[in-house]
């Protein structure tokens, strides 16, 4: 009996799939919604507005000694806005379900909106080279151009990015709803983390929220991108033959059997066991007009025996015939 559990895992039903989330005017509009909060955070900040002033108060007032008692808690709570772990745990589920349901379309969608995430927020990043709380220099300064690299939030945009793709990719619409509420409440707690450990502004928080958003709302333009992708994968390993190999066809019950003949003594002649007939799709063996089959050809020695008759053997029970003297 075989107990390959992947090979059960394997037979099992796929989980019902759904179209992916289209570019609807519902979702178009929540994109330029989103976009517009964008570039009014970037410009609040630009212009040292009330919102520069308001990360200097949420600065001073240190969160982390008003509550010292939760900073432990936070250390680790923050890991999940961080990209290589979130993104590996992440990885791995994805690439569950692609095993279970031959498609890359998980892993390539999450490939994707990772590089999205990087190149989007490093080009704001390092454009704007906004410094830290820890490393502010003037108070009510907005510390841009200074060579920094915290505007927007890469902890936030990630934790949005990298959580929110698992109710992206939900295979049924209630999975969707209850990861999307997961996701939102991970990444806002990362971005308040953030801000209560000091290593953000409350403006950087806003900003990656937002970066994070547009990235998940987008992600539909890049889904035609996705399915070339993963076209022209399975296109190279079938040229490299890395394909799954073909099903045998398993020997029918009562077909031709290999069977091991005993040693033969020197100076007999051996038998040469009859190659094995061909077996048809029904189970049964072929008969060809000069080779009939095995059963219908006519024995030629005694039942159980399989040696060949010879001359000047006496088969047994039977009465030796008189062989000549020597010398007479």
């Amino acid at each position: 009996m075989r107990t390959d559990i992947f090979a059960r895992l394997d037979r099992e039903p796929e989980p019902p799939k759904i179209e992916p989330p289209r570019m609807s005017r519902h979702r178009i509009a929540l994109f330029g919604g989103t976009l517009a909060f964008y570039l009014a955070i970037v410009v609040a900040v630009l212009v040292s507005s009330w919102l520069v002033t308001l990360d200097w108060k949420v600065m001073l007032f240190r969160p982390y000694q008003q509550w010292p008692e939760i900073h432990a808690f936070l250390d680790y709570y923050v890991v999940l806005g961080q990209r290589g772990p979130t993104a590996t745990m992440v990885a791995c589920w994805l690439g569950w379900r692609s095993w279970r349901q031959h498609t890359l379309r998980p892993l390539l969608t999450l490939g994707a909106a990772l590089l999205l995430l990087n190149v989007t927020v490093g080009a704001v990043k390092i454009g704007l080279g906004r410094l830290g709380p820890h490393y502010a220099t003037q108070i009510g300064s907005a510390e841009l151009f200074a060579g920094g690299d915290i505007f927007p939030s890469g902890h936030t945009a990630n934790a949005v990015v990298t959580w929110g793709i698992l109710a992206y990719l939900a295979t049924t619409p209630r999975a969707r709803r209850y990861l999307s509420a997961m996701s939102a409440i991970v990444s806002l707690g990362v971005g308040l983390t953030t801000v209560y450990l000091g290593t953000h502004w409350l403006s950087d928080v806003l900003l990656g929220w937002a970066a994070g958003l547009l990235i998940m709302l987008g992600l539909p333009w890049v889904e035609p991108l996705i399915t070339r992708a993963e076209a022209w994968i399975f296109a190279q390993r079938e040229l490299l033959g890395l394909g799954r190999p073909a099903p045998s066809v398993p020997v029918a019950a009562g077909g031709p059997l290999t069977v091991p003949l005993p040693q033969q003594d020197s100076g007999e002649v051996p038998v040469q066991s009859p190659a094995p007939e061909p077996v048809a799709a029904s189970g049964r063996p072929r008969t060809h007009a000069s080779h009939p089959v095995r059963s219908e050809r006519t024995p030629v020695t005694p039942a159980g025996s399989r040696r060949p008759p010879h001359a000047d053997r006496t088969p047994r029970g039977g009465t030796a015939p008189a062989r000549p003297v020597a010398g007479s």
